[in-house]
């Protein structure tokens, strides 16, 4: 059976302030989801991992929904010529409403 690439993560330094918007009980879910999905298959479309709509918040191509009622959104972008996925934004989804940081987006 053949090696599926690894992908290397790597985080824009303002996730770390969406982070904060977000209750510490998910952080280590979140991360652990972040690494299961996004290190082999980050551009395989599925039922919760989608190509975003162009222009999207941060310029991100595509979307990662996960956690309880799929309310988290994990925004990235993925250069397979180097074999890295960019964390770019990490926010919370209310109904319409995408609070990534302090700010709202219409989603």
């Amino acid at each position: 059976m053949a090696k599926r690439p690894q992908f290397r993560l790597t985080f824009a330094p303002e996730t770390i302030e969406h982070l904060d918007r977000i209750e510490p009980k998910y952080h280590g879910f979140l991360r652990g989801t972040i690494q299961e999905q996004l290190t082999h298959t980050p551009t395989e479309e599925t039922r919760n991992r989608k190509p975003m709509e162009q222009p999207a918040p941060f310029d991100a191509s595509w979307e990662l929904r996960c956690g309880p009622n799929d309310r988290f959104r994990v925004l990235y972008d993925v250069d397979s010529t180097s074999g890295a996925v960019s964390i770019l934004a990490i926010g919370i989804k209310d109904r319409n409403r995408l609070l990534i940081g302090e700010e709202e987006y219409e989603s």
